[in-house]
């Protein structure tokens, strides 16, 4: 895996030089850019990284960069860095996932500890975005019947409740669940339970209950 990275947007270049030079002072990888689109061209969301983001932009706020790079899916810890700043922008800001809201002129080490702080959360977080990255590629594989049957599986049916169910018979329940187990890479129904927790899915009784509670709202 490639060294992290700290990823700057700044349109001040004078600022965008001071920040590079003291994130590789302290031996960090790091890139600057003068314009959101030139960051949305080189993010790697397969690479530990944080972003160090002016809040006030040129050409936009650091609040709606933040909010499209949320809408994308990078997960990445953003630090924000202002010449001002106000309780309700920082506390948006800190909603939206920012890790950090520091106030220029920032002492150079309180900068760094932000970054360090961020990219040693990131690196925490960086091996379950890629554990649930890969379930939802497995998941991708099933078929369309296959995904009706999953949630059924996590409810613990047996082969002929399954059967049942599914309108079927047993045998062809049975091999629908043994298909589905081996694409999701799971030995058990407990760790079938498991995967389906970390991508989300719930079970069919619960979503049977969820689905009965929104009709008699």
């Amino acid at each position: 895996m490639s060294d992290p990275i700290v990823y700057i947007l700044d349109d001040d270049p004078g600022m965008r030089a001071s920040l590079l030079r003291l994130c590789r002072s302290d031996g960090l990888t790091a890139e600057a850019w003068g314009h959101a689109d030139e960051l949305f061209e080189r993010l790697d969301r397969d690479r530990v990284s944080c972003l160090v983001l002016d809040l006030r932009l040129e050409e936009q706020s650091g609040l709606d960069v933040q909010e499209r790079l949320s809408a994308e899916g990078w997960e990445a810890p953003v630090i924000f860095l202002t010449g001002y700043g106000t309780i309700p922008v920082t506390v948006k800001a800190m909603r939206a996932g920012a890790i950090e809201f520091l106030t220029k002129p920032v002492e150079g080490h309180i900068l760094l500890d932000a970054i360090r702080s961020a990219l040693e959360k990131d690196a925490g977080d960086f091996w379950t975005r890629q554990k649930r990255n890969s379930l939802a590629g497995r998941l991708e594989t099933l078929t369309p019947r296959e995904r009706e049957i999953f949630p059924l599986l996590l409810c613990g049916f047996m082969n002929k409740q399954l059967a049942g169910k599914i309108a079927t018979s047993e045998i062809t329940a049975r091999v629908h669940k043994r298909r589905i187990m081996a694409k999701l890479g799971a030995s058990t129904i407990t760790e079938l339970v498991r995967i389906a927790d970390e991508l989300g899915i719930p079970a069919a009784m619960e979503l049977e209950t969820e689905i009965s509670s929104t009709a008699a709202m």
